[in-house]
């Protein structure tokens, strides 16, 4: 059996858990922690295709996911425009913002460009805490907006249930998967991981690199704002401290960083391990020592960056590869004779 084919059927298993699971779950409660397991293992995703790919350190990406929740929310309450709709307004929206961000940040280096982007993020929470009206929009300031469970249906993007929103979320982390193989392997891909790692070599190359830092950039914050659009539909309300908060942007560099940054599985795997110490830690720790789970993921982190500085993918992919060896190492041997 060739390697090629071990993987696909593992990836293929792998897939029919995920989406067997509601099967087999019946708890809500259990469906929700699953569900934001997705939504993080998305997110992290999606803030790899630039924070891991380009070499860079975006702290300032809870931004984007404001601006996808707050305007597909603001465009269903006020004007009736579906969330669908507003989901890719909101997308749009963002990868414009992120393009601005990024013409002049990508010029900077190191702890730079990491503070210039918690500028960004930090400055959005607070305008969006302080106002109540941006001309005809309602923000609402830091009550947030919340969404009346009347219409639900999947064109209304509301369900009364939790299994919608476990499939749509693992569709949308699977399709974030793809993309990210693709990108990895696409020219577009070589150009801005050899722009993150040796930015001079690379434009003495011909490479472009600024201009793949901020494709990079504007297909991360599109895809980042699509999971706020998710996120606001699924609490039904969202206020600027959950939303655009730095807890959120420290969160999914800590991710991604401990699963493995500039991987496909590292910010899944991150996601995987973390997000149950996380909720763990709020349910157990967040009335008496809020904000813990971040000092749990400082401490992994170090952890990490001491011993496997790529990430816990390294260990996790020779594991997985040693497993996959034993138990098909002597099927392959017998179908080659």
């Amino acid at each position: 059996m060739k390697p090629a084919n071990i993987n696909r059927n593992a990836l293929i298993l792998v897939g029919a858990i995920a989406f067997g699971l509601p099967l087999v779950i019946r708890s809500a409660t259990y469906l929700h922690i699953l569900v934001l397991l997705y939504f993080y293992a998305y997110l992290t995703t999606s803030w790899n295709l630039v924070g891991g790919f380009a070499g860079v350190l975006p702290l300032g990406h809870a931004a984007f996911v404001g601006i996808g929740a707050y305007t597909s929310t603001i465009l269903s309450l006020q004007y009736g425009v579906s969330p669908w709709l507003g989901m890719i307004v909101g997308g749009v929206l963002a990868s414009v913002v992120g393009i601005l961000i990024g013409l002049p940040t990508f010029k900077m280096r190191g702890a730079y460009f990491a503070l210039a982007t918690i500028a960004f993020g930090e400055g959005l929470r607070v305008m969006v805490e302080n106002i109540d009206y941006l001309g005809p929009l309602n923000i609402n300031g830091p009550r947030g907006l919340q969404i009346p469970p009347l219409n639900t249906g999947l064109a209304n993007f509301m369900f009364s249930g939790k299994e919608p929103y476990y499939y749509i979320i693992l569709i949308m982390l699977s399709a974030v998967l793809l993309l990210t193989y693709w990108f990895s392997r696409s020219k577009l891909g070589y150009s801005l991981i050899s722009g993150g790692e040796e930015p001079e070599a690379a434009m003495a190359l011909g490479v472009n690199v600024a201009r793949a830092k901020l494709i990079a950039m504007a297909l991360s914050s599109f895809l980042t704002a699509l999971a706020g659009t998710f996120y606001a539909q699924f609490t039904l309300y969202i206020h600027p401290k959950s939303i655009i908060s730095l807890d959120l942007s420290f969160e999914l560099a800590f991710i991604a960083l401990i699963g493995g940054r500039g991987s496909i599985a590292g910010p899944v795997l991150g996601a995987l391990l973390l997000r149950p110490l996380s909720d763990f830690s709020r349910i157990y720790f967040g009335a008496t020592l809020p904000g813990l789970h971040l000092v749990i993921y400082g401490v992994v982190l170090i952890l990490v960056m001491t011993f496997q500085p790529r990430g816990l993918q390294e260990p996790l992919t020779r594991l997985y590869r040693w497993v996959i060896g034993r138990i098909f190492g002597g099927a392959a041997m017998e179908a080659s004779k």
